[in-house]
């Protein structure tokens, strides 16, 4: 069986300017990256936003396994099968990290033949999108701990720092260091920390700003620390501004690339859903929505994180209406939470499917309660059998859902195309009542708690005394009005790894909350999440290698 990297590199891919030109544009519409990416330039979308709109569509999945479920490469397979119906689609996704890349899942463009080419670009270095918003945020950092070295003007508490360095892998020995040790030109000793790029409010921000100007707005609003009155230091008070936006100035325009059929894709920013918001750039959407009838987008891990933070979050703040939501979930992922050993999640067990269940049953039920039409799929596996697949297609029928196999790794567009049909009758027959799950307006503490009940089935929430201080002081400072971010593992609808399937009556634990004023959301950190994650005992870097032609193998 061909791997994911040789299905890729045997592809015959279009240059990006006939790929463009399918969509109605001109040379002139792109800046180049080479003969197979390229960014969409400024002008192109101001001379767009007149356009009228075409459908969306949201892909979102169960809570996974450790190894995913395949939510990409539906994505991909979809927007395929939309183009084989002669259906004018475009994919818009995220950019992956190097973080996974190298830890545990490997690449991330898809899979089997409902990929996104070129493939090593796009899982590695790209169009330098990730490195910029690295360095913006850095940037930052540097010039806070130089003004303090300068004579602090501003009175800024090196104990309340908030603003932390990053970097895009993984990396836990940075989670918590020291900075400024040495002699007096060497700075200012303090604790610091790094997160991971992609939960990073550089990034956050580049994926929420509307265009340039909104960006250097948001990026002075970023709260840094807190001077010694407990008031505010921000981006802005230290005269960061320009110098960021400069760094981003190309990364803030959307990537085109193409799936293995050709389908366009849009692929720009790249959060995390655990641990961020989890969903492509604003501009990246819009700009799609302009382009085509029908766009197809994602959110990350299961409909609890992604599909919450990007209806309650993006759509909020964008003011889009998504027309449809797809959840995918595989026969792997339900029998794991129904307790099977997964080592033998291949195998057929029906009374652990049973047990699952449950967990596809409580995502239907949210979804729902935002009032867009729901599409059930199962990414098929070749170890599935009929008596499993069966069983989850009667469940899905009798809730309401419309449900189809997608055979997208195998088939590519031909193996989603029953999924297509029926994502078009949803978007066509059933109009979508999109609403958001609570008003920005209300306390944060009630904010959380309506997502923890609601979304995650919590019985309860604890704070911890950090975490109720926290809350005050960002309410007190008037960003109270702000949506929550909850950063809370993928594998459970609880903030507990371990309880699967449909836990209810829990208590939530929430350690420590925060407002990212830039970006325009207040982050509750649950349980033991963390923000810069860690390399595993094999970690994927191990397989990754060049051959003697400069050929990469061994990414995914």
């Amino acid at each position: 069986m061909k791997t994911d990297i040789q299905i890729a590199q045997e592809a015959v891919m279009k240059p990006i300017t006939d790929v463009a030109a399918g969509l109605g544009m001109d040379a002139e519409d792109l800046e180049l990256y080479g003969r197979y990416k390229a960014k969409i330039s400024e002008d192109y979308i101001k001379k767009t936003k007149e356009l009228p709109d075409g459908k969306l569509i949201l892909v979102t999945a169960i809570n996974p396994t450790p190894a995913g479920e395949g939510k990409t490469t539906v994505s991909v397979g979809l927007g395929q099968a939309m183009g084989r119906l002669g259906k004018r689609a475009v994919v818009a996704l995220r950019e992956p990290s190097l973080g996974p890349c190298f830890g545990i899942k490997g690449g991330a463009a898809g899979g089997g033949y409902s990929q996104l080419v070129p493939m090593e670009d796009l899982n590695l270095h790209f169009t330098g999108d990730f490195h910029a918003v690295t360095t913006a945020n850095n940037l930052l950092a540097a010039l806070l701990d130089n003004h303090i070295q300068q004579g602090n003007e501003l009175g800024i508490d090196p104990r309340q720092i908030i603003l932390k360095r990053c970097l895009d892998l993984n990396d836990r020995a940075l989670r918590n260091v020291v900075v400024g040790l040495g002699g007096k030109m060497d700075g200012v000793p303090r604790e610091d920390h790094f997160v991971i790029t992609v939960a990073s409010e550089v990034m956050a921000i580049l994926c929420l700003a509307d265009d340039m100007k909104d960006l250097k707005e948001r990026l002075s609003r970023m709260v840094v620390a807190y001077n010694y009155e407990g008031k505010p230091v921000t981006a802005g008070d230290l005269k960061a501004v320009g110098a960021m936006a400069a760094l981003l100035k190309d990364a803030i325009k959307p990537n085109l690339i193409q799936t293995l059929e050709h389908t366009p894709a849009l692929m720009h920013g790249g959060p995390f859903a655990n641990i961020a918001h989890g969903c492509n750039s604003v501009r990246a959407t819009r700009t799609a929505l302009k382009m085509a009838d029908y766009v197809i987008t994602e959110a990350g891990f299961g409909a609890d994180l992604g599909a919450e933070k990007f209806f309650d979050i993006k759509c909020r703040a964008a003011g889009l209406r998504p027309d449809a939501a797809v959840l995918v979930a595989t026969v792997r992922a339900l029998k794991y939470n129904g307790g099977a050993d997964k080592q033998e999640l291949s195998q057929e067990n029906l009374p652990a499917l049973q047990k699952g269940i449950v967990n596809l049953e409580k995502h239907i039920e949210n979804l729902q309660k935002y009032g867009v039409p729901v599409v059930v799929t199962l990414n098929q596996f070749a170890s599935d059998t009929e008596a499993e697949t069966s069983f989850v297609k009667e469940f899905c029928e009798v809730r309401g859902c419309r449900f189809a196999l997608a055979q997208v790794w195998e088939k590519g567009g031909q193996g989603g195309e029953a999924l297509a049909e029926k994502v078009l009758e949803a978007v066509e027959e059933k109009e979508s009542h999109f609403r958001l799950l609570y008003d920005a307006q209300l306390p944060i503490r009630d904010k959380i708690e309506t997502v923890a009940r609601e979304i995650y089935g919590a019985g309860s929430v604890g704070y911890t005394p950090a975490a109720v201080k926290q809350i005050s002081q960002i309410e007190k400072l008037g960003f109270g009005g702000l949506p929550v971010c909850m950063a809370k593992t993928q594998y459970s609808l609880s903030d507990n790894p371990a309880l699967l399937g449909r836990p209810v009556g829990f208590e939530l634990n929430i350690r420590e909350v925060y407002v990212l004023a830039g970006a325009g959301f207040i982050v509750a950190l649950t349980g033991s999440i963390m923000t810069m994650p860690g390399l595993s005992r094999q970690p994927a870097a191990y397989n990754i290698d060049v051959d003697e032609d400069g050929k990469i193998v061994g990414l995914f």
